[in-house]
């Protein structure tokens, strides 16, 4: 990798980290600029000196207009972001903000149900490339997304079909975790806000997702390597071989 490539991160919390995905892009090479709308930073006009775009999760909604974070978010993926066609994936809130800026509902499922801890994710006929096989994959939302209409619905689960879509071939949503780690786990299991989920239906208890973690991580960085390298963020020679 050339020196100075810089990714644009959004964070939603204080305590945000990027975790595996953060490690892997290090590795690759990349800096990671990040930025809190929800804390009161100004996101910036100007991509030029980016790679990518990176949305992460957090505990608001996509539909929070009333939080002046999330609002500025979302006018900023709608007027800055998808305009400049830069590469851009949006995990989780992410994933629900690209959605609705696409023009989709997001909100619950309507019955209760969620889907925390780890749980299966399958490609679409559409997604078989994306998604070479069947992966357990970490999760944790209450709320989900319709496909944007012109995206390609990429994965499902059994209980939200809303799990990937990719957009004009540079903007990708995925409702799953691939950057989790233990300590990730360990964290939203036991905040304070995230401790009283685990009692909702779809939730796993705090240690059948750590067991799950050691069996289930691996498979899906390993998919988050595939991802990076054919998706996201190609090398040039790769390609053109």
């Amino acid at each position: 990798m050339k020196p100075g490539q810089q990714i644009l991160t959004v964070v939603h919390q204080e305590t945000s980290t990027p975790g595996f995905l953060g490690r892997n892009l290090a590795d690759r090479g990349f800096a990671l600029d990040q930025y809190c709308p929800c804390l009161g930073d100004a996101l910036p006009e100007d991509l030029s000196r980016y790679d990518a775009v990176i949305v992460f999760g957090g505990p608001q909604s996509a539909t929070d207009d009333g939080v002046a974070g999330i609002r500025a978010e979302l006018d900023w993926l709608e007027k800055t972001v998808l305009p400049s066609k830069i590469p851009l994936l949006g995990i989780c809130l992410g994933a629900q903000e690209l959605a609705r800026v696409l023009g989709a509902k997001v909100g619950p499922r309507g019955d209760g149900i969620v889907e925390i801890g780890y749980w299966p994710v399958s490609p679409t006929p559409q997604g078989k490339a994306f998604l070479p096989q069947e992966t357990i994959f970490y999760q944790w939302h209450s709320e989900t997304f319709e496909i944007p209409q012109g995206a390609l619905h990429l994965a499902k689960s059994e209980s939200f079909s809303g799990q990937a879509f990719s957009y004009a071939d540079h903007a990708y949503g995925i409702e799953f975790h691939p950057e989790i780690t233990r300590e990730m786990v360990n964290h939203w299991c036991t905040s304070e806000r995230g401790s009283p989920k685990l009692n909702l239906t779809g939730a796993q208890p705090h240690e059948d997702q750590l067991d799950s973690h050691a069996r289930s991580a691996g498979d899906a960085r390993g998919w988050l390597d595939h991802f990076l390298d054919n998706y996201f963020l190609p090398v040039p020679e790769a390609k053109a071989s």
